[in-house]
């Protein structure tokens, strides 16, 4: 066996929920030490951004289609990027307490993803690393790079700082954390749709030459709360936009000069999960080769009926706390269309340059004119017969849409169930449906372990599509990362290791706390005028 698959393997068992025990975690809660959600590094200059806050023309159904005007690249557009894919869509408070929610969704609302903005050869900012701060809108300039550099090209980083997860989740945090990743993808994606750009992932790029490209090599960080590399996107803001060279982008990181040290974000670590360090170091990626970048056939079976702006969505998206179990049925047009979107045909995957690893084991709930139990979404056709052969014999695999390869497996009440498998959580049996979401396992990561990261990837890129489209659709949805794997995988007849459960979700009518007082995102910072 692989020696770095046995670690991520050891891990990933090691790190499953299960009916008589969960996962290593802390033994109890250091509120007092919670990490900081916003990373700053001390001796950087400050760049301000334009201000928060713009709506943009398209709607949310053009979100379904590549016929959006690329805006030009000026300093405006790039911070409504930012804003969009990773700023602040707004405050809720309680009393005295009053915690930020982001665009980009995160478990527990902590945040591990941290953002660098790569600018080189542009004429509206000097080339160089920037990080970016959500709370402020602002960049820090970590680089500067010398000389005169032709190549003209934006690039977003995106790194985690596994502390963050960790302090509330312990071991189990290193999934969490790449979910995240999936999420923020997701997020970057529909962000760069609203102004007409796309987004192109440098997958060939090692670990090493990401740390190298952002700085996180550099002894500017508390070993404790280091960032992780984890995946460089090129923003595209126009056809013809011309290769950039890695070997140029690595020099002019190199021969820059470095500004800041990373602040510290929490100040006693209580508890500490070496396991997280040993499966970052047995996934960590090599410089590879990847398939030739191919952009998703854009084949939608159901157009979006959604008239709100882009922008109004997404800033709006947020995790349901609590569904109403009595709500009306969720009319299947929807149902269909958010399975329809989390296709790999459709526009939100032109980004992601591999065949679809991940599929939905769906629990129907309440859906207008489908029976309750379980279904099926295989999201590739080539993977029916494994998913056929690898569950319950029981299960009778008839499709019930000429739209989408949706299957009815067996029928029933799932409500309690469902509550049971995810860690005997309400809203996964109070909602229209929740699903598991199902990965191709071992024939991935046994040759190529770095590819652990990748589903999991996979896995919040699809959720992020499901949060939105929940949202255009006047419902909700919320991830759910806390689940009894192995149970789920017994429920299904999985036997071994082929198939795996990677994350969770459901969608519903959201319960509003109306004890909450909702603020705008910017509202704290008074130079500006929110929009």
């Amino acid at each position: 066996m692989n020696k770095k698959y046995e670690s991520v393997l050891i891990y990933h068992n090691r790190t499953k929920h299960r009916l008589e025990r969960y996962s290593n975690g802390p033994e109890s809660m250091d509120w007092e030490d919670q990490p900081n959600q916003f990373r700053r590094f001390s001796g950087c200059e400050i760049v301000k951004l334009p201000k928060p806050g713009i709506e943009l023309e398209p709607l949310f159904a053009d979100m379904d289609y590549s016929v959006i005007p690329a805006k030009p690249l000026n300093s405006v557009n790039v911070a409504l990027l930012l804003e969009l894919a990773f700023g602040l869509s707004a405050w809720k408070q309680f009393g005295s307490n009053r915690w930020p929610l982001r665009c980009n969704p995160s478990s527990g609302n902590l945040h591990p993803t941290e953002v660098y903005l790569f600018s080189i050869g542009n004429d509206f900012i000097q080339s160089g690393v920037y990080h970016y701060i959500s709370h402020d809108h602002s960049l820090e300039r970590r680089s500067l790079f010398s000389g005169d550099v032709q190549d003209a090209g934006l690039l977003i980083g995106l790194s985690s700082i596994y502390w963050r997860e960790a302090w509330k989740y312990g071991e189990r945090a290193y999934r969490y954390c790449q979910h995240d990743i999936g999420h923020a993808l997701g997020a970057l994606r529909y962000a760069a749709a609203t102004l007409g750009w796309s987004v192109e992932l440098y997958a060939e790029w090692s670990d090493d030459d990401i740390n190298q490209l952002l700085g996180l090599d550099r002894d500017d960080f508390i070993i404790l709360e280091h960032e992780s590399p984890d995946i460089i996107c090129r923003i595209h803001t126009q056809t013809g936009n011309k290769p950039l060279s890695a070997k140029t982008l690595l020099e002019a990181a190199q021969s820059g000069t470095w500004f800041g040290k990373a602040d510290r974000l929490s100040a006693n670590h209580r508890y500490k999960w070496p396991i997280i360090n040993e499966v970052s170091n047995a996934a960590s990626k090599p410089k590879t080769i990847e398939p030739v970048y191919l952009a998703a056939i854009q084949q939608y079976a159901i157009k979006s009926s959604c008239i709100k702006l882009a922008t109004q969505i997404i800033r709006q998206r947020r995790s349901a706390q609590q569904f109403d179990g009595n709500a009306s049925l969720l009319p299947s047009t929807d149902f269909y269309r958010m399975l329809a979107a989390v296709l790999p045909t459709t526009a939100v995957f032109d980004l992601w340059r591999w065949p679809p690893q991940i599929h939905l084991f769906i629990f129907v709930h309440r859906i207008e004119g489908l029976t309750p139990g379980i279904y099926a979404l295989p999201r590739s056709p080539d993977v029916l017969e494994t998913l056929q052969s690898a569950t319950l014999v029981e299960f009778d695999w008839l499709k019930v849409s000429d739209a989408i390869p949706l299957y009815h497996l067996h029928a029933g009440d799932y409500r309690q169930v469902a509550k049971t498998l995810s860690c005997h959580q309400s809203i996964a049996s109070d909602s229209a449906f929740s699903l598991g979401m199902i990965a191709e396992f071992s024939e991935n990561i046994d040759i190529t372990p770095w590819l652990y990261r990748r589903l999991f990837w996979e896995c919040g890129l699809i959720g992020q599509v499901l949060y939105l489209e929940a949202e255009a659709l006047g419902v909700r949805g919320t991830g759910i990362g806390c689940y009894f794997d192995d149970s789920v995988h017994e429920l299904l007849g999985i036997k071994d290791d082929k198939l795996q459960s990677l994350y969770h979700f459901t969608v519903g009518k959201p319960l509003e706390d109306h004890r909450l007082e909702t603020l705008p995102g910017y509202a704290h910072l008074g130079s500006y005028d929110i929009v």
